[in-house]
């Protein structure tokens, strides 16, 4: 008897272990500038640089004070602590071009692993990452890095594979 209650009450337990809420589904963006997010995020970037950015693709001018029909371009600024952004828009908010500034953000594997490789016993102190996108979708990216190795201070370029300009 004991055996059958203890089945019993094990058994109704189990059934609510299934009775659990619907799994949640991830957030869905609505991108309006697939051109700029699609070649911003080629590789490795920053999480801040990568949130900032959706921010701006995102961005509609027509819930700015300012807005009027009659206005073909609108420049707006978009800024956080690690970097900051001006992007132009026409009045459908389509974005035109951007230029883009970021301070002492994580860099990728590829530029860490260049830097390492011709200059092993340096350190990176400081680096700025510059973006210019434009809306035919060319975008260029550099890093600008200083190199330390003791007292000794060296600037160097470096585009996003890698490879010192």
């Amino acid at each position: 008897m004991k055996k059958l209650m203890l089945s019993l009450f094990l058994l109704g337990l189990t059934t609510q272990i299934f009775a659990q809420d619907p799994k949640i589904l991830p957030e869905v963006f609505i991108v309006h500038n697939y051109k700029y997010l699609s070649s911003a995020n080629t590789g490795e970037i920053a999480i801040p640089v990568k949130e900032l950015q959706i921010k701006v693709s995102d961005f509609d001018v027509k819930e700015l004070d300012v807005y009027a029909d009659e206005h073909d371009l609108y420049d707006v600024y978009f800024f956080i602590p690690e970097g900051k952004v001006l992007a132009s828009y026409d009045k459908d908010s389509n974005l035109l071009r951007t230029a883009e500034r970021y301070k002492n953000i994580n860099l990728p594997s590829t530029v860490l692993t260049a830097v390492k490789r011709r200059f092993p016993n340096w350190s990176i102190s400081k680096n700025l990452y510059l973006v210019n996108f434009h809306e035919s979708g060319n975008m260029k990216k550099l890093y600008k890095l200083v190199l330390e190795n003791g007292e000794q201070r060296i600037r160097v370029k470096v585009d996003e594979y890698g490879d010192f300009l």
